[in-house]
């Protein structure tokens, strides 16, 4: 056998030196270091700068009205990127998410046309959103199947599901509980004044916006502090090795892909009541949307990482971005090339700051000098 050339064995030696200084520095960081390495932190940096040139460029961007209709905009798919979080943190992916909604929608609707009460409606929604949640998690945990084979199957189930039920129809004949539905899904708070006490430069938040900051803080303490969200972890990081501990990883994944169904539904009657209507082509698209911004917020789609946080600002930023490009005159049909370049830009920032750089990455790939 012929002796390794020497230039060859440097450069190798050189990569791996650069590697192990990376995971050196991940294992060896400050409060300070670890908060300027969290992609989180620097997408929100990133979007309070983008708002803070939008509100000076075009000034009704800044507006109290604007800024409610953004929040109202970016809850819906901040409550699924929560859910969407915890199955990616797992190594999942949940391409369901979407066609839950539209079922779920139209599921509740059918039992308001039917003049059910409402709370009888929204609950029959949720228990069919929770039961695809079920059959997901059921498949991927214990059948041991691809959860994208699994969730692309139920989208498209669920999807026809919605249009089979509804007829191919829009539902609105809500019957006698429809100004109860309403006022659900277009509730605000605070009012402002005359109707209520905030000042007129305070934006008034939806219904939708507050149910995504309440869920946030319940899926950020359990994040946090439970038991469980380290099982979570550890599955995401090494599910072999959590097995080999004792973890319970199918029935910890099972209540994944149940949350993330969970999410849906509770979005999707939000939608139904803002509405007022529903439709089986609800949630159209959206599970992309909602994966673009738990990715943007810092989930690693590999598993083992991700925030509650990272998922409420990611889903912001896409929010934000499209409503700039609307006040700035960018044709609409642009925008999908700009979330996909911001995926892109936020996968690469995910390695930066997660311990995998990409001078590390790049050394790796230098050119071998020929003898």
């Amino acid at each position: 056998m012929k002796p390794s050339h020497p230039d060859i064995a440097s450069e190798s030696k050189a990569a791996s030196h650069a590697i192990l200084d990376e995971v050196s520095d991940v294992r060896e960081q400050s409060a300070l270091q670890k908060l300027l390495r969290a992609q989180s932190f620097w997408v929100t940096v990133a979007l309070a700068a983008l708002m803070l040139g939008m509100s000076v460029l075009e000034p009704t961007f800044g507006s109290a009205e604007n800024l409610g209709n953004i929040s109202r905009n970016f809850a819906p798919f901040g409550i699924m990127a929560l859910g969407m979080t915890v199955v990616l943190i797992t190594g999942g992916i949940d391409l369901s998410v979407g066609s839950i909604m539209a079922l779920v929608a139209i599921v509740a609707g059918l039992f308001l046309t039917w003049h059910y009460p409402w709370y009888v409606a929204f609950s029959m929604g949720m228990l069919t959103g929770v039961a695809c949640g079920v059959v997901n998690g059921f498949f991927v945990a214990y059948l041991r199947m691809p959860s994208f084979v699994v969730t692309l199957g139920m989208m498209s189930f669920a999807r026809s599901l919605a249009v089979v039920f509804s007829g191919n129809q829009m539902l609105y004949q809500f019957g006698p509980d429809a100004p109860i539905v309403k006022a659900i899904g277009q509730a605000k708070w605070p009012l402002r004044e005359p109707a209520g006490w905030a000042p007129h430069w305070m934006p008034e938040f939806s219904s939708h916006f507050w149910t995504l900051i309440v869920l946030a803080l319940i899926v950020g303490w359990i994040f946090n502090f439970t038991a469980w969200a380290r099982h979570l972890f550890a599955i995401g990081g090494n599910e072999d090795a959590a097995r080999l501990t004792g973890v319970p990883v199918d029935w910890i994944k099972f209540q994944a892909y149940v949350f993330s169904a969970f999410t849906a539904s509770v979005a999707a009657i939000l939608l139904l009541g803002y509405n007022g209507s529903a439709l089986n082509a609800l949630g159209t698209g959206y599970e992309l949307r909602v994966i673009a911004a738990t990715v943007i917020g810092g989930a690693s789609l590999m598993g083992g990482y991700g925030t509650a946080f990272g998922a409420v600002v990611g889903a912001a930023f896409l929010e934000v971005i499209r409503n700039a490009l609307l006040m700035a005159g960018v044709d609409s049909n642009w925008q999908g090339a700009f979330v996909g370049a911001f995926i892109v830009l936020a996968v690469l920032l995910g390695m930066q700051t997660g311990g995998t750089s990409l001078r590390a990455l790049a050394q790796q790939w230098v050119p071998i000098r020929r003898r």
